[in-house]
């Protein structure tokens, strides 16, 4: 039998890139904290009528790329593609009676059956964040903010540029597809299959059109921000403001859109700047009109960005940028028999309660293995007790990097480490810091749970 190989498309997390994706996460958390954000967990699977609405059935989401699951009682499905729809329906269920807006940001697994290639996976994660409950063009500025100092944070500052562009509402941008199609009209013949297609059925999709000809017609071409009215315009001049006022640098571009109905106003991208088909970091725009799109009465404003977490990971191991390996281990404990095993065992635990990254060698392999296994690791210091050592109650102690050694009283040991590396390098986080102990949490119960 042939070893079950992964699926295809879907990665293993682990080492230095876990390392990367963790230091990530922490700095969007940070940030998202920082700012009023509060986090939301919705499911991987919702219903599929749920993206239908939203994507539209005509879209690659919806035709090529959805993971879709039937269950037990022939209902219809999906693993999520994206979480700002379930966002949107978890407000709707859940933050309607909250204080308005509402702060939500999530670091969620996404699933799309795209092609795979570089930073591109079938299994993805997403960094996001939604406001939702009011329209204020500084919300929209706040947001590209957030996004900035996130990619500054993990040490991407410089190595980005902001673009920006309004969609105006939907009558606004109705008379703009129309003038859109007119202008486009008698080009036909400098259009690909592809892009014909969307001058038929979504002709905002040209202005994300990659053919060249395309690209330089597009320059000519009518700008969406000639079809705004004032309230829109007014909205839009406000944001780039707010921007001014924030020290954040972008650049308008009248070809960035969003082609889903229910977006309006703000649109924006983060991108490398290196001219690559695959050139976006993240982007995120306005949306008052999702929750009329699943069902809800009323349009509810709301505002939100993603990024796209291994595009951002591939973008810092590119650009150098190197993460502290908080996993290091300072000291290993090489034993051989039962009576150093007894001594190395308390000795390991008290290294760690004292703030000490270490590891006990297990098992009974020779002391040679046991110091091969030391450096696979990446040990700085190795203490060793043998038989005889530990009849002394003494290790033999070895500065891995220097290639020295000498003896040391069990008794001392500990605190040679500490002086040696500095308290400073110490751990001492431990989950159980974050108790309150004499306060019972506010447990939240579904209608479902309730019944």
């Amino acid at each position: 039998m042939e070893l079950i190989q992964k699926v295809r498309g879907m990665q293993d997390i682990f080492g230095e890139y876990q390392r990367y994706f963790t230091f990530l996460k922490k700095v969007a958390r940070h940030e998202f904290r920082k700012n009023g954000f509060t986090r939301i967990t919705t499911p991987i699977l919702e219903h599929k009528e749920l993206i239908l609405h939203t994507s539209g059935e005509s879209s690659d989401i919806v035709n090529k790329e959805l993971y879709d699951v039937i269950d037990k009682k022939g209902r219809e499905l999906v693993l999520k593609p994206e979480s700002t729809p379930g966002v949107m329906r978890a407000y709707l269920e859940n933050f309607l009676a909250e204080p308005q807006p509402v702060y939500l940001y999530y670091i969620e697994p996404h699933f799309r059956y795209d092609r795979p290639q570089k930073g591109r996976y079938r299994q993805f994660h997403q960094v996001g964040a939604e406001i939702i409950g009011e329209q204020d063009p500084i919300l929209d500025a706040k947001m590209i903010h957030i996004m900035a100092s996130i990619l500054d944070g993990i040490g991407l500052g410089g190595k980005y540029k902001i673009k920006i562009n309004s969609l105006g509402v939907q009558k606004e941008r109705e008379k703009y597809i129309l003038e859109l199609q007119s202008f486009f009209e008698n080009k036909k013949h400098l259009l690909d299959e592809v892009d014909l297609a969307r001058l038929e059925k979504n002709p905002l999709r040209l202005l994300d059109s990659k053919n060249e000809d395309v690209r330089e017609l597009l320059k000519v071409a009518p700008k969406m921000t000639d079809f705004l009215k004032k309230d829109s315009l007014d909205f839009y001049n406000q944001v780039k403001e707010y921007l001014n006022i924030l020290g954040v640098a972008y650049e308008e571009d009248h070809t960035l859109v969003r082609w889903l109905d229910y977006y309006s106003h703000t649109v924006w991208e983060f991108v490398d700047g290196s001219g690559r088909t695959q050139d976006a970091f993240g982007g995120g725009g306005r949306y008052d009109g999702l929750s009329k799109s699943i069902g809800w009465k009323d349009a509810v404003p709301a505002v939100g960005f993603a990024f796209g977490a291994e595009r951002l990971i591939e973008a810092m191991m590119e650009s150098g940028v190197h993460i502290r390996n908080k996993d290091a281990i300072q000291l290993f404990f090489i034993q051989l028999w039962d009576d150093a095993k007894k001594l190395a065992l308390p000795l390991d635990i008290e290294a760690r309660a004292r703030g000490l990254n270490s590891l006990l060698s297990l098992g009974t392999p020779s002391i040679k293995t046991q110091l091969k296994k030391a450096n696979r690791v990446n040990a700085q210091y190795v203490a060793v007790i043998g038989i005889m050592e530990a009849k002394k109650w003494v290790c033999q102690f070895k500065d891995m990097e220097k290639g020295t050694q000498e003896e040391v009283p069990l008794n001392q040991l500990i605190d040679k480490v500490i002086g040696i590396i500095g308290e400073e390098k110490l751990d001492f986080y431990h989950p159980s810091k974050d108790f309150i102990m004499d306060i019972k949490p506010e447990i939240h119960l579904s209608h479902q749970e309730l019944e």
